[in-house]
């Protein structure tokens, strides 16, 4: 058995384990190592290259990215190639690790919900964005895996460097719900706490009833008449920089 054949053999006999996700592309690879994500395999039809652009974009792994990198023909393993020609598994984060960040109180950063979201790619990039905003996490009510392959290659590994998980009404982290609605008060004229529990609802139907309900305080984003919505990401990162964002050390 050549080496590719072995490496082919090896990624399928791991990827039947449920608890690993799949990194498509290097960004997702390099943001997961950068925050601890335990990669168990990584696959590159051109290992040198991976390796090359390490040393150029991510030298801060690239001796990560250099040891676990070996060739394998991802056409056969994996749906679609990612244009930087490498894939990776690696390890779920503990669930119940993941869910005592979001209940610690006092929290220093809000957490985002997405109530009942439909687009993949749409919650992706809403945890991009709150990796990068510093939030605690992104949780989700509705049947979307926030952990969908597609939704970890929308937010580019950044899965790894917040906390995300799906949530009901009865398991909400702890905290007061500000709900984006437009009947809600212009958020310019409030202050967001830091244990904030961001709501948004679809771009089509808006927040559920039953959050509806639930919330604290109903909060709208300025914006032009005859204008139907924003996009959700766009939603999501207005208010997490009216918010403030992470903290300057």
């Amino acid at each position: 058995m050549s080496e590719l054949e072995r490496s082919g053999q090896q990624w399928r006999e791991t990827a039947e384990r449920e608890d690993l996700v799949l990194l498509d592309g290097f960004h997702a690879l390099k943001h997961a190592l950068r925050f601890g994500a335990d990669v168990r395999m990584v696959v590159a039809d051109d290992p040198e290259a991976v390796r090359a652009l390490a040393a150029e974009l991510a030298p801060d792994v690239e001796g990560e990215v250099a040891r676990l990198v070996r060739g394998g023909r991802l056409k056969e393993l994996v749906a679609r190639v990612h244009p930087t020609g490498v894939a990776a598994l690696a390890v779920r984060p503990d669930r119940t690790e993941g869910r005592a960040r979001l209940d610690r109180q006092p929290r220093t950063a809000p957490v985002v919900l997405l109530d009942n979201p439909r687009n993949l790619g749409n919650v992706g990039a809403v945890v991009r964005l709150a990796a990068g905003f510093g939030a605690t996490g992104v949780v989700t009510r509705g049947d979307l895996d926030p952990w969908h392959p597609n939704v970890v290659r929308a937010g580019a590994g950044l899965h790894y460097a917040t906390t995300v998980d799906r949530v009901d009404i009865a398991t909400l982290p702890a905290g007061p719900v500000y709900a984006l609605d437009p009947e809600g008060e212009d958020i310019r004229a409030l202050s967001l706490p830091d244990d904030a529990v961001l709501a948004f609802g679809s771009e089509r139907h808006g927040i559920s009833p039953e959050l509806r309900e639930r919330a604290d305080h109903l909060v709208s984003l300025p914006m032009r008449p005859q204008v139907s919505s924003y996009n959700l990401a766009t939603s999501v990162a207005m208010t997490l920089f009216h918010w403030g964002g992470p903290k300057q050390p």
